[in-house]
This record gives structure tokens, C-alpha cells and sequence, in this order.
């Protein structure tokens, strides 16, 4: 099958943007997960950092592969900004995209006529470095995949399959002189470009099994989970708005999230709605640590209340942060 052949198939299934490269070795990639682990920088994030001997070997990952087929998927849609009491979910989240993926990229396998598995959003396969060799983006200063049409503003899935197809080259693009996602990260954690300081970013304190920083508290605004500021300003991502106008948002579709709900809504509950994130140890108790510092930021006075209940609890984790919403509470009004 050609690359023109593959692409006009993928269009046909709704993929955004695709690109082929031989299953072979990420032999740099390898050796720069290995470089920035023993530096710190992904903190305790494992994915597909873990495993690099597995997930930068593509040749591995089913008997006879020969081609590595990597898609792009746009979930761009624009929603409403958060009100005061609601906290903001990054654009990935606001529907599983992911699954989205994963069902065209099964199609696409038995389109091909040949043995293929599909890998979306999993540990066994760096899907950037797939993208960036097949030509369906760049990596970016703060190491996005960035599509020429989409911006970064896409999720990334792979399939790896027995038939040989038409390899497509990288692109001859990079970021130029611009830094604006460097400047606006407000802890930092770009200062090194195309390296993220995965202590210092707000997006992994969010989902970290540890309590989060003072010194971020205030950063993260009413953010409860990632954080899109690094998308917002890159210039790739500009234009995207105008060509998906008009789109009405997928069903079921969360932009924004009531801290209240968060607060008071049962364990059970909060684990089938975001089963589809990820949260340490699948513990809502994590959800709710970022509510508490969302409510410190954009809480209303009439939900103080929900502050110092947590201020009274068992949960030294949950005490903490209850008790900087509070101070935090105190200090916007006074302001």
C-alpha cells in the first residue's frame, strides 16, 4: 500500500493524520529516557518511561512486525470558561478521544489485510516518537507532538502490523525561535527546552500521589486535573478554533466541573465517572486534594463550608489543603 493509498483510508475512517515508518529500535529515545530518569526529571511517573527496553522497541511488539502506522486524532472544541465554585479540565479530558482512536485504528488493522495490534495511550510504545518519525508532527519546545494542521491539539495512537507500507518522511519542522510556551509556563518546568522538569509542572502535580507543593497551589488557579497553559500559547495551535466552529461539543463532554459535586459526591461515584483519567491508585481522595486547592482559588464564599470540613478530617492529606483553601479564601476576600 502506498502512503497515499494508507492516507486516503484514513481519511475515509476519520483519522486526522497518519504517517508509516519501519518497526525498527528508538535507540536515541531509549537512551534519553534513560538520561533524564537518572536526572529526576519524570519525578514518579512511570508510563512509558518505565519500560524503555520494551516501549522503544516497536520490533518487539508483535511477531513479524515490519511497519509502525502512527494517527493523530483532533479533539479540539472550545467550552465555556469556569465560573466561580467550577475547576477546569484540560481539552484531552473532556471525552475519551483516546477510545475514539482506538476503535479507527482497529478498522484501519482489518482494512490492511495483515496480522496488526493496536496500541492508544499505552505503556508499551512511546507513540510520539512514531509520529515524529513517520512525519505526522514535531516535537515541540515543550515536547508535544505538534501536527501541521491540528497543532498539538490531537491524541496520538499506533499500530503496529505485519504489511510492509510505503514509509513517510519526517517533517522538516521545528520551533524556530519561538519560546512563548517556555515563558508562560508559570513554574518553570520548560526552561530547558523540549525537556520537561516533570517536578515543577503543574499538569503531573495534579496526578500525583504526593501532596501538592504551596508553592504551586496558587498556580494551578482553578485547575483540577492537567493544564493546558503550554497549548494555549503555541502558535501551531492557533486557527485550530476557526476550522472546528461550529462543531457542537461530543456528548457527555465535562470542560468544567463543579467543586462542590467533587467535594461531596461518594467515593464509588467519583471512580466511574473519571475512570478514564488517571488517579493514584484509582483514589478519589486525589481529585478531591485538587478541588480544595481550585476552591482556595476559585471558590465561592458561600462553599467555605466544604473547606472546613476538610480542615476537620482524619485525612492529613486532605487537612492540609482544606486548610490553605481557607487561608486562601481569606486572603481573596481581603484583597
Amino acid at each position: 500500500m502506498t502512503a497515499r493509498e494508507l492516507e486516503l483510508l484514513a481519511g475515509e475512517l476519520g483519522i486526522d493524520a497518519i504517517g508509516t515508518t519501519p518497526a525498527e529500535p528508538y535507540e536515541n529515545t531509549e537512551r534519553q529516557i534513560l538520561e533524564r530518569r537518572a536526572q529526576g526529571l519524570f519525578a514518579d511517573l512511570r508510563f512509558t518511561m518505565a519500560q524503555p527496553e520494551v516501549s522503544c522497541h516497536p520490533e518487539t511488539l508483535l511477531p513479524g512486525a515490519r511497519t509502525v502506522v502512527s494517527a493523530a486524532l483532533c479533539y479540539y472544541a472550545d467550552g465555556p470558561q469556569p465560573a466561580p465554585g467550577e475547576g477546569r479540565m484540560p481539552r484531552y479530558t473532556w471525552y475519551d478521544a483516546y477510545a475514539e482512536l482506538r476503535q479507527k485504528l482497529d478498522a484501519l488493522g482489518g482494512r490492511l489485510g495483515a496480522e496488526y495490534r493496536v496500541l492508544v495511550d499505552a505503556n508499551q510504545h512511546v507513540d510520539r516518537e512514531a509520529a515524529a518519525r513517520s512525519g505526522v508532527g514535531f516535537y515541540g519546545k515543550n515536547t508535544l507532538l505538534i501536527t501541521r494542521r491540528h497543532g498539538s491539539w490531537v491524541v496520538l495512537g499506533t499500530l503496529v502490523t505485519t504489511a510492509e507500507l510505503e514509509p513517510t518522511p519526517p517533517l522538516d519542522l521545528d520551533c524556530g525561535s519561538c519560546r512563548l510556551c517556555i515563558d508562560a509556563c508559570p513554574t518553570g518546568a520548560l526552561d530547558e527546552p523540549g525537556t520537561v522538569d516533570a517536578n515543577r509542572c503543574l499538569s503531573y502535580w495534579t496526578q500525583s500521589k504526593h501532596s501538592i507543593p504551596e508553592a504551586y497551589r496558587a498556580e494551578l488557579d482553578d485547575r483540577v486535573y492537567g493544564c493546558d497553559i503550554c497549548q494555549d500559547v503555541c502558535p501551531w495551535n492557533r486557527g485550530v478554533e476557526k476550522r472546528r466552529a461550529g462543531d457542537p461539543l461530543p456528548a457527555h463532554a465535562e470542560p468544567i466541573v463543579s467543586l462542590v459535586d467533587w467535594l461531596e459526591a461518594e467515593d464509588a461515584d467519583l471512580r466511574l465517572r473519571y475512570e478514564r483519567l488517571f488517579v493514584p491508585r484509582n483514589d478519589p481522595r486525589y481529585l478531591r486534594r485538587n478541588a480544595l486547592v481550585a476552591l482556595g482559588n476559585n471558590g465561592r464564599p458561600e462553599d467555605r463550608h466544604l473547606a472546613e470540613r476538610y480542615a476537620e478530617s482524619d485525612d492529613s492529606m486532605l487537612q492540609q489543603h482544606a486548610e490553605w483553601a481557607l487561608t486562601r479564601l481569606d486572603e481573596r476576600r481581603n484583597s
